[in-house]
């Protein structure tokens, strides 16, 4: 809904306001105008003179009482009552016109048309009483009757002295004829005398409502006065010019409810909290009586030179006046002295509080020059305000600054005069204005200024904020610098290669002459770990500053946390000398760092990436800085992963390992998730009699055709991530649940009566991850499964410096009770003492031991010593990838207690492994040589704790190109040694 169908009919009404006012002014203009002209007959004049007069308070009677029925509030009563007197004028003048013009005989004494313009003046009076604004103290009280009767005895007295006296003196004979005769006077006196002695303030916000409803009174008022003169009403007819002025005054009336709203803003003293200040006389109000004491003093001046006696009403309403007006001018006395005293304890009250304020104060002219500065300024400017005053406020601003503040004051300038120009009655804004202002010390200090209007200059409220920008900038600062090197971080680095980027491709619409270089300390995790974080802190700081020495002036070294360093060049550089300059980057970084005595070394990884020439004008610099950072990011760990301590370039063909990775692990994911993975089982045969002893869990991934195929791509891409470890943990819980399965068979003698044990073969980085020692026990606690039919194969011992963690991994499965041993033993890193430390129960030969034993010499002595080496450190030994009946042989002529391969059997699916098992073992081929000899070997292998070998299983078995038979296999399944499916990367 509009606004002006919110404000309903009253309100289109106050709006349309400029034509009813026109139309008003020539109507009043056209009656006067036939008033004076006799309205060109007698019997129109008549008519217009009653009728016409009555008409014009009917409205005036009409529009008040409509008025006063539509709104609320105190003004209600008011209205209602101007209505009513208007409605008995009306009544009059109609009850005349009637005897003149229905009846034609002149108006009797007595009519009710004289007791209806009688009813006039008392319903005005208290419309106006309920409108006048009651005084607050009993000293307004009393001035606002002592006004009142100076004006209404001073009328008296004039009116007394021109018609009243003479008007008393005729009706002598009649009482009642009096009164009446008196009372029109005397209730228009009392009615101009309230009407200019008493205020109105227009509570309801509509003013010129109540203003102009006074002047139409006024006017009504001041006709009847002249009617009251014996002259004039001995010779007044209908029709005449006064009726103009009665006529005007009911229009007036009428049209004083819809004259155009305003409201006047509510003065407030500044220091009276929101109350209004004390009202102060006007010009008007305090004139008020020596006019009232001169209209007294003019009527008794007309008896005296008229040469009439002094009349008795007339000096007995003198005196009063007189005395009236002595009493006043005691009260005007007494009141100036209070506002004497308020003023001077107000102007002391603000004088303290300028002069203790810790703001400067400051008053300057409209040239700048300053007239007043307040007793602050000595101690926040260190300047004497006596020096100041005089001079000039720009003289004590930065130079740098002056422009900007004359800026501001003039922007300052031209909104304070939009906004009078738009409503003159609004409020004054204000302004902030921070500068420099010079102190007596000769620093600068920020001083922040509240600026506003004062007379024709300006006042300036101003403090000194040097902490408040002091702390900022340090916070600004502290945002985009690292707090211990104090270098650049990640964000103000981007920044200012988003900045680069862009100016760059504005100008040749390309990347080049923008390299950024990703720098790791290789070793730093170490010196943390020995020698502390102190001096870790102390080593980075070092790096810092060397970095900071190695590139050129404009270059930027940030500090992305840890050991994570980075360097952005820009310029007309070549990528052989960004090359070099990060060889010098290296070079720096790995010389020894001396802290606290002692010598420590690191290394550096340095990845570099340069902006792509294909970026033009329109390119994004956000998306190519985040590009060209993974860029850097993706060479630098390709760095790492090459050997550390080296200067990589990225390649395109990073980014595509990166994805078909990221793609491999969401497959990998994908598949645990949705069941793509089953479970196959190879047995491990007890090469003394060949029953199977336990049994390998290997995974195989379930192709939309329904093929098993190895997930040599998924494992390899398992290695590390989220989806590594899902796997892991369900490649452990599959295990165990089918291992228990089984077992529940043999003990309902549907399935192999002893134990069989089940291996899990898994990475050193997935037995070191968390939560792994809690799959494990759960799974167990889960499926009913005893903890020595679970066997835990380590795949290849890895780096020693995860030896430490996998031998207490490695320690709690053994106390679980779970057995451990080592797979893919003679293949990959990890030293001989690590090996020595490591709780190991069994040590299972690597297929690149086992694949040549048959025709190499250099095999057979490898194998037998790695197998030699496992019975001398108390474990049990095993084999896999044996394929061919002569690397059986030669495997039990060597000691070796297990295998497991194709020579006996692929890894089977749960139904052909339960048949495996119900035969009970598998047929061995004839030795090489000697029984005897073979026997003494194998009895060499039991353990020294006198249990005999558990079976080791297998779990995920990571093979990278060195695992791989390099003969092909001349017999067992078709397409591999394991009778699985090898499918090309994904």
């Amino acid at each position: 809904m509009t606004a002006p169908a919110r404000r309903g009919p009253l309100g289109r009404i106050r709006e349309s306001r400029t034509l009813p006012g026109l139309a008003l002014g020539a109507l009043c203009l056209a009656y006067a105008l036939g008033a004076a002209a006799g309205w060109g007959s007698r019997q129109l004049a008549v008519f217009m003179g009653d009728f016409g007069l009555a008409a014009a308070a009917l409205a005036a009677a009409l529009s008040c009482l409509v008025y006063g029925c539509a709104v609320g509030g105190h003004a209600r009563p008011a209205w209602l009552l101007f209505g009513l007197s208007s409605l008995m004028v009306a009544m009059g003048n109609g009850t005349w016109g009637w005897y003149e013009l229905v009846v034609r005989t002149p108006l009797p004494r007595d009519s009710l048309a004289e007791y209806a313009f009688l009813l006039f003046a008392p319903l005005a009076i208290t419309g106006v009483l309920v409108l006048a604004q009651r005084p607050r103290s009993a000293a307004g009280w009393l001035c606002l009757l002592l006004d009142g009767w100076l004006i209404a005895g001073s009328l008296f007295t004039l009116s007394w002295s021109l018609a009243l006296g003479r008007i008393a003196a005729g009706e002598g004979g009649s009482p009642l004829r009096l009164a009446l005769n008196l009372a029109y006077p005397v209730l228009d006196i009392l009615l101009v005398s309230l009407v200019v002695g008493l205020r109105f303030g227009g509570r309801d916000g509509n003013r010129a409502a109540v203003h102009t409803a006074m002047l139409a009174l006024a006017v009504t008022v001041m006709c009847d006065a002249l009617f009251t003169s014996p002259e004039l009403r001995s010779s007044y007819h209908s029709g005449e010019l006064l009726d103009a002025g009665w006529f005007s005054g009911s229009l007036l009336l009428a049209w004083a409810p819809w004259s155009p709203r305003w409201r006047r803003p509510l003065r407030e003293h500044p220091s009276a909290g929101g109350l209004p200040r004390r009202r102060v006389a006007t010009t008007f109000s305090a004139l008020t009586p020596y006019a009232a004491a001169a209209v007294c003093t003019a009527g008794i001046l007309y008896n005296a030179l008229g040469g009439r006696e002094l009349d008795r009403v007339v000096a007995a309403a003198a005196c009063t006046v007189g005395l009236a007006l002595i009493l006043r001018q005691g009260v005007m006395l007494l009141d100036n002295l209070s506002l004497a005293q308020e003023l001077a304890h107000k102007e002391a009250h603000f004088r303290s509080l300028v002069q203790g304020s810790s703001d400067v104060i400051m008053i300057a002219g409209g040239n700048g020059v300053l007239s007043y500065v307040s007793p602050a300024a000595l101690g926040v400017y260190g300047r004497d305000p006596e020096e100041l005053v005089g001079g000039n406020l720009l003289d004590l601003v930065h130079p740098e600054d002056v422009d900007r503040v004359l800026s501001e004051v003039r922007r300052y300038l031209a909104r304070v005069r939009l906004a009078a120009h738009r409503d003159p009655r609004t409020a004054e804004p204000s302004a902030r204005v921070e500068c420099r202002i010079s102190s007596g010390g000769g620093e600068w200090l920020h001083v922040e200024s509240t600026v506003s209007r004062h007379r024709d200059g300006l006042l300036l409220n101003s403090r000194d904020v040097t902490e408040r920008v002091m702390l900022q900038a340090q916070l600004q600062h502290n945002a985009f610098h690292d707090p211990l090197t104090d270098l650049p971080n990640r964000a103000l680095f981007t920044q200012r290669l988003r900045a680069a980027l862009g100016t760059r491709g504005q100008q040749d619409g390309t990347g080049a002459g923008i390299a950024v270089l990703f720098l790791d300390l290789d070793g730093f995790k170490a010196v943390n770990d020995t020698a502390g974080h102190q001096v870790g802190d102390e080593l980075l700081v070092q790096a810092a500053r060397r970095l900071q020495g190695a590139v050129r002036c404009g270059d930027t070294v940030a500090r992305f946390g840890g050991d994570e360093f980075a360097a952005l060049v820009c310029g007309p550089l070549g990528r052989l000398q960004v090359q070099e300059l990060a060889e010098r980057l290296r070079v720096a970084l790995s010389e020894p760092y001396w802290i606290g005595g002692t010598e420590l070394g690191v290394a550096a990884s340095i990845g570099i990436a340069f902006g792509t020439p294909e970026r033009g004008p329109a390119a994004d610099p956000r998306t190519a800085a985040d590009e060209l950072m993974r860029n850097a990011d993706l060479a630098m760990y390709r760095a790492k992963s090459e050997g550390k301590g080296r200067v990589v370039l990225y390649a395109p063909a990073m980014r595509a390992d990166l994805e078909r990775r990221s793609e491999l692990e969401e497959r990998l994911r994908l598949a645990v998730r949705e069941g793509g993975f089953t479970l196959l089982h190879q047995p491990v045969v007890d090469l003394a009699d060949g029953t199977v002893s336990g049994v390998e869990a290997q995974a195989r991934w379930r192709s939309a055709g329904g093929l098993l195929l190895t997930p040599a791509e998924f494992l390899r891409s398992a290695e590390h991530g989220d989806a590594a470890t899902r796997f892991s943990r369900w490649l452990i819980h599959e295990a165990v649940v089918a291992a228990a399965a089984r077992r529940g068979l043999g003990r309902a003698g549907r399935g192999p009566a002893g134990p069989v044990p089940v291996a899990v073969r898994l990475s050193t980085e997935r037995l070191c991850s968390p939560g792994l020692y809690e799959t494990v026990a759960a799974a167990l606690r889960d499926s009913g499964l005893p903890a020595s039919e679970l066997v835990i194969e380590v795949a290849r011992m890895g780096s020693d410096a995860l030896a430490d963690e996998l031998g207490r991994r490695l320690a709690a499965l053994r106390r679980l009770g779970v057995s451990t041993w080592l797979a893919g033993y003679g293949a990959g890193s990890g030293s001989l003492g690590a090996l020595a430390r490591l709780p190991l129960d069994g040590l299972k030969l690597d297929r690149t031991l086992v694949q040549d034993l048959g025709e190499s010499s250099l095999a057979r002595t490898l194998a037998g010593h790695a197998l030699r080496l496992g019975r001398d450190l108390g474990m049990a030994t095993a084999a896999e990838g044996v394929d061919l009946p002569r690397q059986v042989s030669v495997l039990g002529e060597l000691g070796c207690g297990q295998a497991q391969g194709s020579a006996f059997a692929p890894p089977l699916d749960e139904p052909r492994l339960r048949r495996a098992l119900a035969r009970r073992g598998y047929p061995l081929p004839t030795p090489l040589g000697p029984l005897a000899a073979r026997r003494s070997h194998q009895a060499a292998d039991t353990r020294t704790s006198g249990r005999t070998d558990t079976a080791p299983g297998r779990g995920v078995h990571h093979h990278g190109g060195a695992d791989l038979p390099e003969h092909p296999a001349v017999s067992g399944p078709a397409g591999g040694p394991h009778g699985e499916t090898v499918i090309p990367p994904a």
